[in-house]
C-alpha cells in the first residue's frame, strides 16, 4: 500500500484493539495486525476504506472525499456491517473466524482471529507452482466443505485466489478476506463493490448484467487449483471468452495428476457458467471420482443453472 495517509499508525487504539502494523488489504479495506488490549491478544483487523470513495481525517476518522461519493460510501459501509455480522456466525474449522465487529471512526472495522501460518500466493511462488495432488486434495476438500456452508447460507465468497488463503501447519488452509461476499442471486448491477482478479474471476463477474452463483466461486476455485499446479495466475476470464488458447489441464499435466483431479479442474474453469457444476457438491464428486467411473458431467455442458439468467 503505497499512500501511508489511508493507513492507521502503529499504537493506534481503536476500540479496545492497538494496531500494530498493517498486513495488507484491496481497493475497499486495510487489514491490520493488532492486539487486544484487555486480553493481549494478537488479531487481525479488517477497516473498511474504499479508497476511491473515502479519505482519512485526524489521523483515525474516515469520511466520503467527495459529496458525489457520500451515498455509495454509506452504502458500502452498511453492507460491510452487515456482512461482518453475517460472517460471524459462520462457524467452520476451514473459515477465518470473525470474532467482533464494531462501528467507530465514521466507518466499520471487522476483527478476526489470528492464526500463524503461511499465504498460499507466497507458497506458489516459493515452489513455483509444481504442488502435489496430496496437496491439493489436503487444501481444497476441506475448503470446498466451507465454501458449501457460505452457500448454503445463501451467500457467495466472490473473491477466491491463492492470496485469499491461508495455510496452517500441516496444510490445514482457512479461506480468508470476505469484503466481497454478498447474497445470491443479484446480478454484477446491483453490486457496489466490484471485486476483479483477473485469471480468478469468471466471465459473469465482468458482465455489467451477469448473474453470479455459486458456480462463481467453483471457477474461482479451480482456477486456484490451476494455479497451485502451474505456478501461475490462468489466462484471464475475458481472453478465454474472446479465444481460448488454455490448455486444458487434463492434457496439460496429465502425467503427474489423476484424471479425475483433471477433469474436475477443467469443468470447474468453463467459461459458460451453464456449462460448470452448478453446486460445491457436484465438483466434489467430479474430484473424488473413482478411477474408470464415468465422468459426472459431459462435454455438452447439459447441467442446467437453477438460478435465473439474462
Amino acid at each position: 500500500m503505497s499512500d501511508d495517509n489511508t493507513i492507521l499508525p502503529h499504537g493506534t487504539v481503536v476500540d479496545d484493539y492497538v494496531v500494530e502494523r498493517p498486513l495488507g488489504g484491496g481497493g475497499f479495506s486495510i487489514v491490520y495486525l493488532a492486539r487486544e488490549h484487555s486480553t493481549d491478544q494478537l488479531v487481525v483487523i479488517k477497516e473498511y476504506m474504499p479508497r476511491q470513495l473515502a479519505l482519512r481525517i485526524d489521523g483515525t476518522s474516515v469520511v466520503a472525499s467527495d459529496d458525489r461519493h457520500i451515498e455509495r460510501f454509506a452504502h458500502g459501509r452498511r453492507l460491510f456491517f452487515q456482512e461482518a455480522s453475517t460472517l460471524a456466525t459462520l462457524k467452520h474449522p476451514n473459515i477465518v473466524n470473525v470474532i467482533n465487529f464494531f462501528r467507530a471512526n465514521g466507518t466499520v472495522y471487522m476483527v478476526m482471529e489470528y492464526q500463524e501460518g503461511v499465504n498460499l500466493l507466497g507458497y506458489i511462488k516459493r515452489h513455483r507452482g509444481n504442488l502435489s495432488e496430496t496437496f491439493l486434495r489436503t487444501v481444497f476438500l476441506p475448503l470446498l466443505d466451507g465454501l458449501n456452508l457460505i452457500h448454503s447460507r445463501g451467500l457467495l465468497h466472490l473473491d477466491i485466489k491463492p492470496s485469499n488463503i491461508h495455510l496452517r501447519r500441516g496444510a490445514n488452509p482457512l479461506l480468508l478476506d470476505f469484503g466481497a461476499v454478498h447474497e445470491m442471486m443479484h446480478s454484477r448491477q446491483f453490486q457496489p463493490t466490484q471485486v476483479v482478479t483477473p485469471g480468478f474471476s469468471p466471465i459473469e463477474q465482468l458482465d455489467p448484467g451477469g448473474y453470479v452463483g455459486p458456480w462463481t466461486d467453483i471457477y474461482a476455485m479451480g482456477a486456484t487449483m490451476r494455479a497451485c499446479i502451474e505456478g501461475k495466475s490462468p489466462p484471464p476470464s475475458v481472453e478465454r471468452r474472446e479465444q481460448d488458447n488454455m490448455r486444458p489441464a487434463a492434457s496439460a499435466f496429465r502425467r503427474r495428476y489423476s484424471p479425475a483431479l483433471l477433469e474436475a479442474i477443467d469443468w470447474a474453469m468453463e467459461v459458460d457458467p451453464l456449462h460448470r457444476p452448478q453446486n460445491v457438491d457436484q465438483l466434489v464428486a467430479a474430484i473424488n471420482r473413482e478411477p474408470g467411473a464415468p465422468s459426472p458431467h459431459d462435454s455438452g455442458g447439459n447441467i442446467l443453472s437453477p438460478w435465473p439468467r439474462e
